[in-house]
């Protein structure tokens, strides 16, 4: 019932969102998890949200692990060395699971705008917290998993392939870690360490329930409202959805033949038999494909 009981993870970017959902899921599976990010009690991140990496250490703890809040901006190499030496310390050098989620892009895109009309400093500071802390984050987690040869690192994104997302900051930042999770496979390859790309569908986050104007409990409320996409609503999942999966994926036995792939939420759960903490399976591919999506 706790298939990754006694292993150690980090989540960077762990404070909302589908990392939020991630730690969680992990802890629920049993796993000692580092969850990582700006936002702290009394200090906010820039994003000026009110969610905080202790509430999710205190989650983790609460579905079963054991939560470890680190704040950390992995921008900054001093501060991404630091927490790697720290579980290098505290954890005897085992790391089992890094998984990249750090975004904080949400009030960077400037959707339906040309590339050369989007404002250049929110969309190179979008590449540098999607990308840039991406890279960081795995050149100083990597080497711990290489020194005991096993491990998995998982790059979280939106969407399964490269094509066009509607803004090229945004399609850049979220394409990136599809190829990192690929080039990192090929390097990590002779070491039997593992790299995947995840994605969720429509994910709902609390930045997303706050956007339809509704809460978790009331949120098919947001299907009819009339604002732009509410009615794909109705196809939305929660944070655990995702995490759920991620968690049954890290427990798998086959992680080196998955390798350098991408994995979306609804094919994990139909491979895995995730459901929901809604008790809903939401299958976000075929309702894609079907509106052309996809």
């Amino acid at each position: 019932m706790k298939p990754l009981q006694g292993k150690v993870a980090v989540v960077a970017g762990a404070t909302r969102g589908a990392g939020r959902g991630i730690a969680a899921s992990l802890g629920e599976a049993g796993a000692t998890v580092y969850c990582t990010g700006r936002s702290v009690r009394g200090q906010a991140s820039d994003l000026n949200r009110s969610e905080t990496i202790e509430e999710t250490a205190e989650l983790v703890t609460a579905k079963g692990g054991q939560g470890i809040p680190v704040k950390v901006d992995h921008t900054v190499e001093a501060e991404v060395e630091a927490l790697f030496e720290r579980i290098k310390a505290e954890q005897n050098g085992k790391l089992d699971v890094l998984v990249n989620n750090i975004w904080g892009g949400e009030q960077l895109t400037e959707w339906r705008k040309p590339f050369w009309e989007h404002s250049l400093s929110k969309g190179l500071l979008m590449q540098e917290r999607a990308v840039k802390a991406h890279l960081i984050t795995s050149h100083y987690g990597a080497p711990l998993m290489v020194d005991r040869r096993s491990g998995l690192i998982i790059e979280v994104t939106d969407g399964i392939d490269y094509r066009y997302r509607g803004s090229l900051f945004y399609s850049l930042a979220k394409i990136s870690p599809i190829h990192l999770a690929e080039a990192m496979a090929a390097d990590l390859k002779p070491y039997d360490v593992s790299a995947v790309a995840v994605t969720p569908g429509f994910l709902r986050s609390e930045e997303m329930l706050d956007h339809f104007g509704v809460t978790e409990e009331r949120w098919t409320d947001a299907v009819q409202s009339g604002i732009p996409d509410a009615e794909h609503f109705s196809q939305s999942e929660t944070p655990y959805f995702v995490g759920r999966g991620i968690a049954a994926l890290a427990a798998s036995k086959d992680l080196l033949q998955r390798s350098g792939q991408v994995f979306p939420s609804w094919q994990l759960s139909d491979e895995f038999g995730i459901i929901d903490v809604d008790g809903r399976q939401p299958h976000w591919g075929n309702y894609a494909k079907l509106h052309g999506f996809l």
